[in-house]
Order: C-alpha cells, then sequence, then structure tokens
C-alpha cells in the first residue's frame, strides 16, 4: 500500500498526558498544560511534520487543535471507532503509533469540526 502523507504524525490523548508518534522516531509524551501544548506543536514542527492525526477524547483535543492549526499544520481529528485496535493490547503508545500509521495511508476520515 503507498503513503498518502509522507510527514504525518498521530496523536493519542488523555488527560494528564498526550503521546506524540512520527516515523522513524521514538514516541515522544507532553503534558497537558498549554505550554506543553506547545513545546509539542514545535517538536512537530521542528521534524518537518505537515499532517497530523489525533482522537476525539472527550475536550482535551480543543485547546491542541487550536494550538497546531494556528501552526499552519493540517489537523485531523478523527472518531476512535476508526482507530480501534484488537481489545487486550491498548496503550497510549501503540494507540498514537497507530493513528500515525493509518493516517500516514489515508484510511483515517476527518471528523467536522464547526
Amino acid at each position: 500500500m503507498k503513503k498518502l502523507r509522507v510527514n504525518a504524525a498521530g496523536i493519542d490523548i488523555g488527560a494528564k498526558s498526550i503521546f506524540v508518534a512520527i516515523e522513524s522516531e521514538q514516541v515522544k509524551s507532553f503534558a497537558t498544560f498549554t505550554q506543553d501544548f506547545i513545546l509539542a506543536k514545535d517538536y512537530l514542527l521542528s521534524k518537518g511534520i505537515e499532517t497530523v492525526a489525533m482522537e476525539a477524547t472527550g475536550v482535551y483535543w480543543v485547546i491542541l487543535y487550536e494550538i497546531l492549526e494556528q501552526a499552519g499544520l493540517d489537523v485531523w481529528l478523527v472518531d476512535g471507532r476508526q482507530t480501534k485496535q484488537v481489545p487486550g493490547r491498548k496503550t497510549d503508545v501503540k494507540d498514537c503509533q497507530w493513528i500515525q500509521q493509518l493516517h500516514s495511508y489515508g484510511l483515517l476520515n476527518r471528523c467536522f469540526v464547526p
């Protein structure tokens, strides 16, 4: 299968931290304070990332979404049902890597964000 998005990242959002996956890089985690979201944005930009996919988890995604979008990144908010994995093998690190992989192959649909 051919990759449609080469410079893509996947983000798994939790209440206390976010996990960022970039192909050929170690998964990096950041806290959920605004200054940490800005550090995550700077990290993504420094790695040449152009597009990011993240799950819509409660309201935790809203501020991060806005920060990334204002930085000029193509941000995809996706439904968690699209990224489900095998039950019992779920971790934040695996989730962000799976989201990144699905996004890079064009297998995710973007949610409507008003």
